[in-house]
């Protein structure tokens, strides 16, 4: 049984993780920045503890931190998307897309590194997007900050190796979260059919994913697509 963290636990692919690692029997503690009724849906059908947190806010995330015993797994899943041209983002939504998907991470790492260094073990999961391993049109500060993330997690496995603290990534392709709300069911049909499987993902298949990752003990520094093979 481990303890678990989980960043944007209250809906999506977070939420889909706080659902399979408590079903899995572990303790699990999830943040959400404000979601309350969500929040309280996944955490009365789970178990699991919701905390409130902004994790671009280093001092929240510190904070809510201090509420949980300890951490075996932490999972950063918390990220908010952009859609439009370069020229139409304004600094302020930039910087914010950054603080949140990037800068959470470096907040959340730092936070669990104390446990994981006492203990000299533990595990790191970060969530990417296919586009940030090639870039989407009209998704460019969204894709630069999940691009940023896979430098992130890879840099950080080499760093936290030796301490017996393993550091994976998921790259989810199109999933059915409310990130694709942008997008008309012509398009989202469009898209399952260019990927191999003939389908766009479940948040159920990124959580899958996540707990391969968090179980295999020989795999570090890897940046696992789950995309239907959309891209290879």
């Amino acid at each position: 049984m481990a303890n678990v963290v989980i960043t944007g636990g209250s809906r999506g692919i977070g939420a889909a993780a706080v659902r399979l690692f408590a079903a899995r029997g572990d303790r699990v503690w999830f943040l959400y920045a404000g979601n309350h009724a969500a929040a309280e849906t996944v955490a009365r059908e789970t178990g699991a503890v919701a905390i409130q947190c902004d994790v671009a806010d280093a001092a929240a995330v510190q904070a809510a931190f201090s509420q949980i015993p300890g951490v075996d797994i932490l999972i950063c899943s918390a990220g908010i998307a952009h859609y439009g041209l370069i020229s139409q983002i304004t600094e302020a939504e930039w910087d914010r897309l950054f603080a949140v998907n990037v800068k959470g991470i470096y907040h959340c790492v730092n936070a669990a590194l104390p446990f994981f260094l006492r203990q000299q073990r533990g595990v790191i999961l970060t969530v990417s997007s296919m586009w940030g391993r090639v870039g989407a049109s009209c998704e460019a500060a969204y894709s630069a900050t999940k691009g940023a993330v896979i430098a992130l997690t890879k840099a950080l496995a080499q760093e936290l190796g030796p301490s017996g603290i393993r550091v994976n990534c998921v790259a989810p392709g199109v999933i059915a979260t409310d990130m694709c709300a942008n997008l008309d069911a012509e398009t989202m049909a469009q898209l399952a059919r260019d990927s191999c499987v003939g389908r766009n993902g479940r948040p159920e298949d990124v959580a899958k994913a996540m707990e391969y990752l968090a179980d295999a003990q020989f795999v570090t520094g890897h940046v696992l697509n789950v995309d239907g093979g959309y891209i290879m």
